[in-house]
Order: structure tokens, then sequence, then C-alpha cells
């Protein structure tokens, strides 16, 4: 058992960008010391320990620092290829895991990871931090009492902006990186400093803004409709901005649910208003939610084409960012070995339907799950 003055010792592996957001939040939480810093690229694991843990080992290989029995829990923050082999490897080390979302990098990695994770006795929270922040948990509440009548059509959108220096090529150190390592089970390649840096957008490791952005949108859905299992998914969408990568960066994408609802998302990549946000539809009302708040409409009496809505019936926001209290619910996971608010079969299903739209999209056809 925990005592409530011991210290939990974390391991971070995957030291980039989305890394050092989390050390920085397990620094500013406390209750735990960030004593290894693992990534394939020196530069990475070199930032990380001199602003986040001075006192941390550096590794480049995962292996060798999940060998080290002092470790509780580590923080997985890799490119999407690597999640499921090193969360798998981690649990078998018995050590509690938080991994980044997507938790899988193909469909088929699901059931792999599920049975590794219940094999153990390990704590594991998957990153769609939606499901610890407040004014989410609070959305679900006005859903699940009513206040939306029946709910058929989920309408998700992200717009981001990716243009600024894509055109110019990142400068990697080659000699301070382990390319081959990074490969893990991608195929093999020549080192390529888009594909380094911009990983999330080529299919050999990551899958576009499916899986690095509507996955959390999705949650969300699967969350408040307690339905987490598209029957049909399509989707279609071009590289019309940013040709280099394998990638879309403009797309639209529908799921049809056995619940008897629609979520559909569309997403581009060349401006940043509007940004993010889930808008549902229902019989008595409408929900529209972000990052930032929520604000719950009551339906109207007659039509209009007035743009303007009127005075929302509730809403809320939240200080603060999510992820903070998502690492806090995982940390209280560790010391009471509670569920952790986004086990693993939540992030599975999170990360399907991103899969699947990604083979309509890839194939050109509609996708039937399971087929």
């Amino acid at each position: 058992m925990w005592g409530a003055n011991d210290r939990i010792r974390v391991g971070a592996i995957g030291t980039g960008g989305r890394c050092e957001y989390h050390l920085g939040v397990l620094n500013q939480l406390g209750g735990n010391e960030i004593v290894a810093v693992c990534d394939v690229y020196a530069p990475h694991r070199d930032r990380a320990r001199a602003e986040h843990a001075p006192q941390a080992q550096e590794y480049t290989d995962y292996r060798k620092l999940l060998e080290d029995k002092s470790i509780d829990a580590v923080v997985v923050a890799t490119p999407d290829h690597w999640h499921v082999p090193i969360t798998v490897d981690a649990v078998a080390a018995g050590k509690d895991v938080y991994v980044e979302k997507p938790v899988t990098h193909t469909i088929s990695e699901g059931e792999t990871l599920l049975k590794a994770v219940q094999a153990s006795d390990r704590v594991v929270q998957t990153g769609t931090q939606q499901r610890s922040w407040p004014h989410f948990i609070e959305g679900k509440s006005l859903i699940d009492a009513g206040a939306l009548g029946q709910i058929t059509f989920i309408e998700t959108h992200w717009y981001q902006n990716h243009l600024a220096g894509h055109s110019e090529v990142p400068s990697i150190e080659t000699d301070k990186l382990d390319w081959k390592l990074f490969l893990g089970s991608a195929p093999d390649q020549p080192f390529d400093p888009r594909r380094f840096s911009d990983w999330r957008f080529y299919w050999d490791f990551g899958g576009g803004a499916l899986t690095d952005l509507f996955t959390h949108w999705v949650d969300v859905a699967h969350w408040y409709m307690n339905c987490d299992t598209p029957s049909t998914a399509f989707a279609q969408g071009s590289r019309y901005v940013i040709p280099e990568r394998d990638c879309p960066d403009t797309l639209s994408a529908s799921y049809l649910y056995p619940g008897n609802f629609e979520v559909a998302y569309n997403g581009s990549l060349i401006g940043y208003l509007e940004g993010g946000g889930l808008t549902f539809r229902g019989t008595k009302g409408m929900l529209k939610i972000d990052r930032s708040s929520y604000a719950f409409y009551t339906e109207g009496k007659s039509y209009t084409e007035d743009m303007r809505l009127l005075k929302p019936a509730q809403e809320a926001r939240t200080a603060g960012d999510g992820g903070r209290y998502h690492m806090a619910n995982f940390l209280d996971c560790v010391r009471s070995r509670r569920t952790p608010n986004a086990p693993v079969p939540a992030g599975i299903a999170a990360a399907r339907p991103g899969h699947l739209g990604n083979v309509s999209l890839r194939e050109g056809r509609l996708v039937r799950f399971p087929s």
C-alpha cells in the first residue's frame, strides 16, 4: 500500500513536446519524482532532463528503462506505432502506465493491448483527458438527465493551421538519432526529417487528423452516449495544401452507430478559426461543448435562419487544462489502485473509428464493422 508521503517514481518514454508538457504537469502536481527520461533522439532527452528532471537517468532504449525495478510508473508519449509494444512491455515489467492517444496504431492491436493489461494488475490511463475535465463531466450529466431528449446527430470538428513552416525541412542532428529504433515495426526506410518530426501525418507512424484529433471528440461521444462501436464508417479528403504528407489536410467522415445516432467529423489544417468542438443535437435541445466551456440550448419554438443563438439555458466554463486533471486522476489511481477515468477499453474504442475512417479514406469505400 502507498503511504501518504510516498513519492511515485516516474519514467518518461518519448520525450518530445507532448511528453514535456506531461513532465511539467507532474512537477506541478507533486507527490512524484521523474527519475528517468528515454528517447531515440538525444536532444529530446537532454532538454527534458534539463528543464524538468535534472537528476533523471537518460536512456535511448525504453527496454533498459523498464529494467529499473525502482520505477513505479511510465508516461508514454511516443509516435503511435510504439504505444502498444511499449505499454505491453511496461505492464509486464510491473509498471503503471499513462499512454497517449490513440492507444493503438491499427484495429488489430486492440486485442493485444487489452489482453496484456487485463492479465496484469497495472493501472493504465489513456490520454483522452476530456474524461477528467469538470465541464465535460457536467455536460454528460445533462445528457444522462435527458435534457436533450433523443440525440440523433453529433457534429464534431477541428480546425488547425499547419501552413506556417510546413515548406521548411526540419533540421535534425542525425548523429544523435537512433533512426532504426525510431522505426521499430515500421517498414525499413531511409531517414526523412519530415517523417521524424511530423510523424503524425505519415501512415507508418500515425494516422493523421482522424487519430490525432477526432479520437478526442469521438471518445466524448462514446462516453456520453454509452455506445462505443460504429457499425459503418465513410471518409473522404485530400492533400490540397500540404502534399508532402501521407495524410489529408482536409477531410470529412461520417459514422453510424447502432444506438440510432450519427457522428460526423469535419476538419482542415489551413486555418484556426472556430478551433475544435462538438455539438450534440437532440429532440429537446442542443449541447455545444469544447475545451473551454459548454452551452446548452433548449429547442426553439419556430424555424429561423438567424445564426445568432439565444441565451443558453445552462452554461459552464472550466479554468485550466484538462491534462492536469487527467494526470492527477492517474496518480490518484496509482495510489488507490482504482480504475482510472480513461481505462484501456475506452482508449481502444476511441481509436477504432479513426482507424476505420482511414481504411475508408485510403480504399475509397464504405467500411462496415465488424466486416
